[in-house]
């Protein structure tokens, strides 16, 4: 990793937890606040540990936009948790054959930056 990257990437992770510690939830309750904090600290850090170990330019690179993404689409919705895509389950294919498979290859391609890492944690 480059100097210009892990300054980058230790930039995102203070970043993380100074949202953290200003977030305020939708609903305004104190105890959905505190709940919605841990979530971003915990996120965060589980995140950061499991790529702690990536050497891969272009992973690495794949991995900051995901985290920039997650950030703006959380402060624009005021919602910490990962906003789901909404496709019917494998509703246009087959249930066999190559159709499913060219289906699921597709569902994965499409899928959008921000979830990469949400299904491999949860």
């Amino acid at each position: 990793m480059t100097p210009v990257t892990r300054q980058e990437v230790l930039g995102l992770y203070r970043k993380i937890f100074r949202i953290a510690k200003k977030w305020q939830s939708a609903s305004g309750q104190i105890e959905e606040t505190i709940k919605e904090k841990e979530y971003i600290k915990n996120e965060a850090k589980t995140l950061f540990r499991k790529n702690k170990c990536v050497t891969d330019p272009k992973l690495i690179k794949q991995c900051i936009e995901e985290c920039e993404a997650r950030i703006e689409i959380g402060l624009h919705y005021n919602i910490p948790y990962p906003r789901p895509i909404h496709l019917p389950p494998m509703g246009l294919a087959h249930k066999q054959g190559r159709t499913l498979r060219h289906q699921e290859k597709l569902r994965k391609i499409s899928k959008p930056i921000y979830l990469k890492s949400h299904d491999e944690v949860s």
